[in-house]
């Protein structure tokens, strides 16, 4: 009668004395802790808006093997507590996006309990160190952005595509300012007056009321006298 035999993790040395049996059991066990890895984003419950931090579903991107070399993919990561730089109310909204390459980081215990009171509590359950657990903290392995700040030896550049809305009951510049692009001010429902210390040069024309610098005229000319009407 024929013995069907298995592959398995050990190696050739594995029966060859108590500490290799010993390495052995230990090895097995250390498999079964999860520590970190990279995942690929799969959802994510924010999307840039303002909101509290939110949750995303990972894929694994390592995938399981067996003894016998078969690969199998992991399940997807669901709900795991994404990492936004915050103090406070102060904060840098910049959420995940499905596609998007990160690390994921696994706890000892169970967070489960934390996570749906955000206050400090007893575990979840008694497991240790799964992948139910997990935290992403994000940002390896991506490509190149087209919307970013960009800090370097020349300076700090802002990029965007699209528009840059600052919003602030006063701002203050400090500096020498150059806009290359039409400028208008008091346009939006906070707009008011514009007041400049000066002097003020302009190269082409300036319009005031509908009226040029540069080419309008007088009514009421009087000859000789040095006096006029207003613009016309």
């Amino acid at each position: 009668m024929s013995v069907q035999t298995f592959p398995t993790f050990d190696e050739p040395a594995t029966g060859l004395g108590e500490y290799s049996r010993l390495r052995f059991v230990v090895q097995q066990i250390l498999s079964t802790v999860a520590g970190a890895t990279l995942v690929r984003v799969v959802a994510v419950t924010n999307s840039g808006g303002l909101s509290p931090v939110g949750f995303i579903d990972a894929q694994p991107m390592v995938n399981q093997t067996d003894a016998a070399g078969h690969v199998m993919p992991h399940g997807v990561l669901h709900k795991l507590p994404y990492f936004r730089l915050q103090g406070g109310a102060n904060a840098v909204i910049l959420d995940p996006q499905p596609g998007d390459i990160g690390i994921a980081v696994f706890a000892s215990r169970d967070l489960s309990k934390v996570k749906a009171t955000k206050s400090q509590n007893a575990p979840g359950s008694s497991r240790m160190f799964s992948m139910s657990d997990g935290l992403y903290i994000g940002g390896v392995l991506n490509g190149t952005p087209s919307q970013y700040v960009q800090f370097s030896a020349g300076g700090i550049t802002l990029t965007s595509p699209a528009v840059i809305t600052l919003n602030a009951p006063e701002c203050t510049i400090n500096a020498n300012t150059t806009v290359n692009g039409t400028f208008s001010q008091g346009m939006g429902a906070a707009g008011g007056a514009a007041t400049m210390l000066g002097p003020v040069t302009v190269t082409g024309d300036v319009t005031a009321g509908g009226k040029s610098l540069t080419t309008h005229v007088h009514s009421g000319v009087q000859p000789g006298s040095g006096n006029s009407g207003g613009p016309v």
